[in-house]
């Protein structure tokens, strides 16, 4: 409703799509310019994927474990990150328990992308329509790992992560109450 009470006509124009396919492009830029140029500084991301999604590629371990979502971190230690941006996804190599597991996740399976660093997160309401096998998504990794070390994302149950441990709070003012 508008101030003067008249209802706000239906937008013709899909400006609620506009805005999540937006909101995606930032969490690809940030994808594309870490697998160029790794983390910068504090930086670290939580994405949340769904495991369900058409397009997703996850060991069938973690396929079990997380039938329908699963939140990953990329922070110290991770490798193989690939990002085709055209093709409209990401690869990344984690360690889960001690076991290096590729991932295979398109952009559109992703429902919340969060930088903790910066206190940056978003949540997708509605991820895109994905088709059923991407023709060009290449086959995940089955040799062994690089040199390095991995760092092992979440095994616990799914958790909600609260950024309010990250919000500024203000500096008490010396004065007792």
């Amino acid at each position: 409703m508008t101030d003067d009470g008249e209802q706000q006509p239906e937008s013709l124009l899909p400006y609620d799509e506009w805005t999540s396919d937006a909101l995606r492009q930032v969490m690809v830029r940030a994808l594309v310019s870490v697998a160029g140029q790794g983390l910068p500084g504090g930086h670290h991301f939580y994405i949340t994927f769904r495991t369900d999604a058409p397009g997703v590629q996850i060991p069938p371990r973690l396929r079990a474990q997380y039938p329908h979502e699963m939140t990953i971190v990329l922070q110290h230690q991770f490798w193989d990150m690939k990002v085709d941006e055209a093709a409209g996804w990401f690869n990344v190599t984690l360690s889960f328990s001690g076991v290096p597991s590729p991932l295979h996740i398109p952009f559109s399976a992703v429902v919340a992308f969060a930088d903790p660093h910066v206190r940056y997160g978003v949540r997708f309401s509605d991820p895109p329509a994905v088709p059923a096998e991407p023709a060009d998504a290449p086959p995940l990794l089955s040799g062994p790992p690089p040199q390095s070390p991995v760092e092992q994302p979440a095994e616990e149950p799914q958790q909600v992560v609260s950024l309010d441990a990250f919000r500024r709070r203000t500096p008490p003012t010396g004065r007792d109450h």
